[in-house]
């Protein structure tokens, strides 16, 4: 698929005060100036995080009150329950507070809906089971912002609501003790983009320094968190930066039980990076509430013995081997749909339904989908009461819960973000729905938007990559979204005489410029280029720069992201 590269400018002036005080490479500054960081105490903030750099939690709107009422439990001696999402965001968080608890309260429970019978966000199903267990106070953790008429039916059962949300609250909140939102328009708290997991994680901090409770309690829990930052892709950025990075040095030192078999059941042997987070750890905590149910997900990360870890970790990697099969099978369905649209060009959104895909993967589907055609995509599922309910995901530009809540009224349910949401509809509905979201597409998506982007940091000549540029580089991870790994692009080189196709589509490039300095590649997906390169042509490439090491040597090498070969 072509890509338009865009390459980032910044204020020459900053750049040049910058490089003034910080001594160190212009193009490291100007990555840094192009991200915010501007000064010379930016740069220390940002090169070496604290966790003084933590916001007070007592910031956000109605801490106090849900602190206070949990205090009031405590002492009472009531039932608490953790209510959270069966996702990655939402298993972590129930985990992180019941492990919290745990260090002084046990008269609490958790409770995960199914995803088959309940669906996303607080069900009557789950307030039901939790009137019979003679709960008092429910925590809702990763849901609950617009859940106002189950918590008005749990309030009407003597049952008390606090919400620990993150995702975009409608006009109306619900009647709860506190809704703990950094997103709702009364909400001053100076970082919007917490994760479900995040927040929860505040409300321990804040218990601890209300209660004068040790700090270990929660930070021994950071990795959780961190987990959910990464999977749930919310920008790694300010407060997210901070536990992020403190979150994959406990992964990488002393991580949780439950972590230590994930990574032991994958053979891992260097240190984690979110995007291992991303791409190992967040579909086997996933993968349960997919195909089966979620508790198993909170069993294994609740375990505090390495050797019960060991063996539901094992499970869970099972149950992902299935969840592979399924979705490779959905996703070559969901191809041959759209192959027998014809003229996909001419559409801007893509909404695919079959009543036989299976629920718990239509999201990763949607990824899928949107990677190869690079259009908002909508993958539907049946459920076993005749309603459809899909995922879907969005390209840069157009948000898809914005397009979707402009189609409400067809809609039994939905929520979500500008990249990701989820929906529910009945069945007679989908036809007007997809002429429906169509349009909203087409009143916002240009040409140019269904051409994938590359963000280009920066241009370089192959000589300015070096071991130290490199290792300053490496100092701004955690990498994720809002802190993506910096991307160079390097013009006019040609094949040194080594480059070759490796397996079935990639390359192995010698790259030689017109000064002949000289460095390996690695492309992946790029074999088609390979007769072009090899005859001589010359070509452009945007990268990423990492190390390789082969038989105890350490050289860097370029990651390929795109090549445009002259003509």
């Amino acid at each position: 698929m072509e890509k338009r590269w865009k390459i980032k400018q910044a204020d020459e002036a900053k750049k040049a005060a910058f490089c003034d005080a910080l001594k160190v490479h212009p193009i490291i500054c100007q990555i840094l100036v192009q991200r915010g960081i501007e000064t010379f105490d930016d740069a220390k903030t940002f090169f070496r995080p604290t966790l003084e750099q933590l916001h007070d939690p007592f910031l956000m709107d109605g801490m106090q009150a849900a602190v206070d009422r949990i205090g009031r439990a405590i002492e009472n001696g009531e039932k608490i329950m953790f209510y959270g999402d069966y996702d990655v965001d939402g298993t972590t968080a129930v985990s992180l507070i019941s492990l919290f608890f745990k260090n002084f309260y046990d008269n609490t429970c958790f409770y995960i809906p199914d995803r088959y019978s309940e669906g996303y966000g607080v069900s009557y199903q789950g307030l039901d089971w939790a009137v019979e267990q003679g709960v008092d106070l429910i925590i809702a953790l990763d849901c609950g912002v617009t859940a106002v008429d189950q918590v008005a039916y749990a309030k009407a059962r003597n049952v008390d609501f606090i919400i620990c949300d993150h995702h975009l609250p409608s006009d109306v909140l619900p009647d709860a003790i506190a809704v703990l939102d950094p997103k709702k328009k009364s909400c001053s708290y100076p970082f919007k983009e917490l994760s479900g997991c995040g927040v929860g994680f505040k409300l321990c901090q804040a218990l601890s320094i209300q209660y004068k409770l040790p700090s270990t309690h929660y930070l021994d829990l950071i990795d959780l968190t961190c987990a959910s930052i990464a999977s749930d892709i919310v920008p790694i950025v300010d407060e997210n930066r901070v536990l992020a990075y403190f979150g994959l040095a406990k992964f990488n030192q002393n991580p949780l039980p439950a972590f230590k078999a994930m990574m032991e059941n994958q053979k891992v042997k260097k240190d984690m990076s979110i995007m291992d987070l991303v791409f190992m750890i967040g579909p086997r905590i996933n993968a349960p509430g997919r195909l089966a149910h979620a508790n198993a997900a909170v069993e294994l990360l609740m375990c505090t013995s390495f050797e019960e870890a060991r063996e539901l970790s094992a499970n869970l990697h099972d149950i992902n081997a299935d969840r592979k099969q399924i979705d490779l099978l959905i996703t070559q369905e969901a191809n041959i749909q759209i192959e027998e649209m014809g003229n996909i060009q001419s559409k801007r959104t893509l909404v695919l339904f079959s009543k036989a895909w299976h629920k718990g993967v239509v999201g990763i589907v949607a990824s899928r989908i949107v990677e190869k055609y690079y259009r908002p995509t909508i993958i539907l599922a049946e459920n076993e009461d005749g309603l459809l309910t899909g995922s879907a995901r969005s390209i840069k530009g157009f948000s898809i819960y914005e397009g979707i809540k402009s189609c409400a009224d067809l809609l039994v349910k939905f929520g979500g973000h500008d990249f990701a949401a989820g929906l529910t509809l009945h069945k007679d509905q989908v036809g007007d729905f997809i002429e429906r979201f169509e349009e909203a597409g087409r009143q916002v998506i240009t040409d140019d938007m269904l051409v994938p982007e590359i963000e280009v940091d920066a241009e370089l000549w192959l000589y300015e990559i070096s071991q130290k540029f490199y290792h300053i580089l490496k100092q701004m991870a955690p990498f994720g979204p809002a802190n993506m790994n910096p991307v160079f692009c390097t013009r006019n080189l040609c094949d040194g005489g080594y480059s070759k196709k490796i397996g079935e589509n990639h390359l192995k490039l010698d790259l030689v410029d017109e000064m002949n300095n000289r460095i390996s590649a690695l492309g992946w997906g790029f074999g088609a280029h390979i007769s072009d390169i090899q005859a001589g042509k010359l070509f452009d490439i945007c990268y990423s720069i990492e190390e390789n090491e082969w038989n105890g040597v350490v050289s860097l090498q370029l990651n390929i992201k795109d090549i445009k070969v002259h003509e």
